[in-house]
């Protein structure tokens, strides 16, 4: 089963690192996030990935083509014009590198890859999110459902503490960063049947996945949600990059299922 994974978007939200390299090339522990993610679902056995590129696509292709070069020792023998690898720190990943367009949206970014994907059921994750999220777990839970499309749901903790307080002002309860139960939202790491290409036949260029495709195949009962209560960490600004670089470093990276 492919992987679909989108890599386009501008990372406007962490131009500290996105003005020179698109976000999924940010690095963690010294790898960019979208290694990462490939890992999570390398565990599981799944190694065919297919990736949306745009802006500053030429950056992942260029890391992917010189993997060995970028994660190997080596000796270069200039006289001789040769070139020895040692230790090789292979991946099992085979990859399609998909140029998709600098400006289109994240709909019109996955109608562009459906030639590479053909008529199996696939997986669509977002090139800046990672979780321990059990992916047969996943997968069993779309199979049993039989819905075109599913979503992982997932509670964000909240940036803030809440207290409970009652009309005199004394505090009943106290919660720090509690998780906000009574909202779930999209998560990413989907799964989903050929089918859904059936709500891309326009032209998606300008189309954002989550709006109109996923809001379409919800008014059809089409799209159903596996609940994750584990770690969802994404990796939207300078903090969170931050936040996950240090729980990579203390051993505490919960997404490193490897």
């Amino acid at each position: 089963m492919k992987v679909v994974i989108f890599a386009g978007g501008l990372g406007t939200r962490l131009s500290e690192e996105t003005d020179v390299r698109p976000k999924p090339m940010v690095e963690i522990g010294g790898k960019p996030i979208i290694w990462h993610i490939m890992k999570i679902y390398s565990h599981y056995g799944f190694n065919d990935f297919v990736v949306c590129l745009g802006y500053k696509g030429y950056v992942i292709k260029e890391y992917f083509m010189n993997y060995f070069l970028h994660n190997t020792d080596l000796t270069i023998d200039i006289k001789n014009n040769k070139v020895a690898y040692h230790a090789s720190k292979n991946e099992d990943f085979k990859i399609t590198l998909v140029d998709t367009g600098t400006d289109t949206k994240t709909a019109g970014r996955l109608q562009r890859v459906k030639k590479y994907i053909g008529d199996e059921d696939f997986m669509l994750t977002y090139g800046d999110g990672v979780s321990d999220i059990n992916i047969n777990e996943l997968l069993a839970f779309h199979q049993k459902g039989g819905k075109i499309a599913t979503v992982t749901a997932i509670q964000m903790d909240s940036r803030f503490g809440g207290m409970d307080i009652d009309a005199s002002g004394d505090v009943s309860s106290f919660k720090e960063k509690a998780k906000d139960e009574s909202k779930w939202i999209n998560g990413g790491f989907f799964v989903l049947k050929s089918e859904v290409f059936n709500y891309l036949e326009e032209d998606m260029t300008d189309m954002m996945w989550e709006d109109a495709p996923l809001e379409q195949l919800a008014a059809d009962g089409q799209l159903q949600a596996f609940r994750h209560r584990g770690f969802w960490k994404p990796m939207d600004a300078l903090r969170d990059k931050i936040e996950l670089e240090q729980l990579w470093q203390t051993g505490k990276a919960k997404w490193k299922l490897w």
